[in-house]
């Protein structure tokens, strides 16, 4: 569900993170955004698809867009976490899993609905893995809900995509609502950035 990997609640409860907590908030906004608005974009063009034979360039275009966007998020993240020393190896992989899936459903697209949704699929479990470790890994920190939930999340739906490219049905219907609800764990954090002003809380 994209890799949620600097949570609202990493950031220091001290006033010095009011600034990456506004980076973060600001950050996590756009990204709601950007996710509402393509998961939209998406299933205008879903519904005019058959399971065999490549997608329309439309349709290619915004499958690509995705993981790109989501690579200059992480890069963006990586930004304000560096300044203050918050782990940042989860930014790496996140950027790198991104990266090889934009190039993995230019390629996928020329094929079909399946080989999108194979390809979508092993990004959603291994982000979400990724996701959920270092969730799990930090939750001592407080606040790891959201990342936990939407790491766990992401795996199951990536799973499902998989093995529902095996079948007749096969649709991108289900990557737009994969994609707005991850865009809503990212409304949800920045929510809470907004509430706690960047405490880590529970």
């Amino acid at each position: 569900m994209d890799t949620l990997t600097e949570s609202a609640a990493a950031t220091a409860s001290t006033p010095a993170a009011a600034s990456p907590a506004a980076a973060l908030r600001k950050l996590y906004f756009l990204r709601f955004a950007f996710a509402a608005a393509w998961a939209a974009l998406l299933l205008t063009t879903a519904g005019t698809l058959t399971t065999a034979g490549p997608l329309t360039t439309l349709t290619a275009v915004l499958l690509v867009a995705y993981p790109l966007f989501d690579v200059g998020c992480a890069v963006a993240d990586l930004r304000s976490a560096r300044p203050e020393g918050r782990p940042v190896r989860g930014l790496y992989v996140n950027a790198a899993l991104s990266t090889l899936t934009a190039a993995g459903l230019a390629v996928a697209a020329t094929s079909g609905i399946p080989a999108v949704l194979r390809v979508w699929g092993a990004w959603a479990i291994t982000a979400g893995l990724v996701q959920l470790a270092v969730g799990v890994a930090r939750r001592g920190l407080g606040g790891q809900w959201a990342m936990i939930a939407s790491g766990g999340i992401s795996t199951l739906a990536g799973a499902s995509f998989i093995a529902q490219a095996g079948g007749a049905d096969a649709s991108l219907g289900a990557l737009a609502g994969y994609a707005f609800l991850g865009g809503v764990f990212f409304l949800v954090s920045a929510l809470r950035l907004g509430r706690t002003g960047g405490a880590a809380k529970g």
